[in-house]
């Protein structure tokens, strides 16, 4: 059975995403800000929410309708097809958000919806009572331009959490944009990856989970594994396939940092992760950095001045990052910040900037690709 998925993601992700859904061979339909929608069968439910590194969520759409009044909106979703999914008995609870629309009232919108899905499935399961004590079907709508969008999460916790950081540092970086920076710095097995400001050391894992094939959520659970109409054979198929597509690399990474206690969490998690093999911990103050001969490539989110350290040591620190990166010969520096003004402070003009969101704060993937030797 063919089924309209919705994979959603961080701002700025979006092709990344939409890049690796096109990679499991499934088609996509739209792109909007956020949200790439596809369509595939009942084995990408577990494929995808074990596979897809740079989503947040994936869902099943169950349609989407005109919600320019409450009258629109919950005669729309009592259109859509909801008994297909949830039993008479089944819990569903609604969530959503509403962005650019008439209807901004979330509260409201969650209580039209209820009512109208309720009154759908008490006339599909001829029922006089919907007693919600069964299975977990979370109802997320999306409200865009006065259309809604009506959903059921299939993730469950958030795809970012992959399992590999039960602690973390202070402003941890969430996994999904970790991934990303790391991918976008074009990691090769013939050159050293670093992170010299690593914290939990997520950005080092999550390269090295790219170089060895790791699917991010091969070693958790989602809430469609209960769901009926996907079978448990997709759920299995895709994890024998996770296993198998795991291979071995030449690539090295280095997470150090100048705190001892954020290596300590760092290493940790470095081998919960399961590659230990190829990423490196320690205690180094990245002031200090060297070549060592090599060629490298720098991939790092240091301080923000947002919630560690103020704004004029970042400031401070950047200038002095400015001076003894150039040192390190042809490397390729990559770094995030939210500072608008770190070209001025780090003394370059990179050759490409993106715009990314570390959560909710809007940052910058200063991209540098060519140092000039020194």
């Amino acid at each position: 059975m063919t089924y309209n998925y919705v994979a959603t993601c961080l701002f700025g992700l979006e092709h990344l995403l939409g890049e690796e859904i096109d990679a499991l061979g499934y088609k996509r339909r739209e792109t909007i800000d956020g949200r790439v929608f596809f369509t595939g069968d009942e084995n990408a439910a577990a494929r995808c929410n074990i596979w897809l590194r740079y989503a947040e969520r994936l869902y099943i759409e169950v349609g989407s309708c005109a919600a320019e009044s409450f009258s629109d909106l919950f005669d729309g979703v009592a259109a859509m097809p909801w008994e297909n999914y949830i039993g008479y008995d089944d819990k569903f609870p609604v969530r959503g958000h509403s962005i650019k629309s008439k209807l901004f009232s979330v509260p409201d919108c969650q209580r039209i919806i209820k009512k109208s899905i309720a009154n759908r499935l008490l006339a599909a399961h001829r029922t006089d009572i919907l007693p919600e004590t069964g299975i977990l079907f979370q109802v997320d709508f999306f409200i865009f331009r006065d259309r809604a969008y009506l959903m059921i999460d299939t993730s469950g916790t958030p795809l970012h959490k992959r399992g590999y950081r039960p602690a973390s540092v202070s402003a941890p970086l969430r996994e999904t944009l970790a991934a990303s920076l790391a991918k976008l710095s074009r990691p090769r097995e013939e050159v050293l990856f670093w992170d010299p400001f690593c914290g939990s050391g997520t950005i080092a894992i999550e390269a090295a989970m790219i170089m060895k094939n790791i699917a991010p959520g091969a070693n958790r659970h989602f809430s469609a594994e209960v769901f009926p109409f996907i079978p448990e054979s997709a759920w299995r198929l895709a994890r024998e396939e996770a296993k198998d597509s795991v291979k071995n690399t030449k690539f090295e990474a280095y997470a150090s940092d100048i705190d001892p206690s954020s290596i300590e969490i760092a290493s940790e998690n470095v081998r919960r992760a399961g590659v230990g093999d190829i990423v490196r911990t320690f205690v180094r103050d990245a002031l200090t950095i060297e070549t060592g001969g090599r060629r490298g490539t720098i991939v790092t989110n240091p301080p923000y001045g947002e919630r560690i350290s103020t704004i004029s040591e970042v400031e401070e620190l950047y200038r002095r990052m400015g001076e003894h990166f150039k040192k390190l010969d042809r490397w390729q520096i990559y770094i995030l910040t939210s500072h608008e003004n770190f070209e001025r402070l780090y003394g370059a003009r990179a050759d490409k900037v993106r715009k990314l969101y570390n959560g909710m704060i809007p940052c910058y993937f200063y991209q540098y690709f060519k140092q000039k030797k020194q």
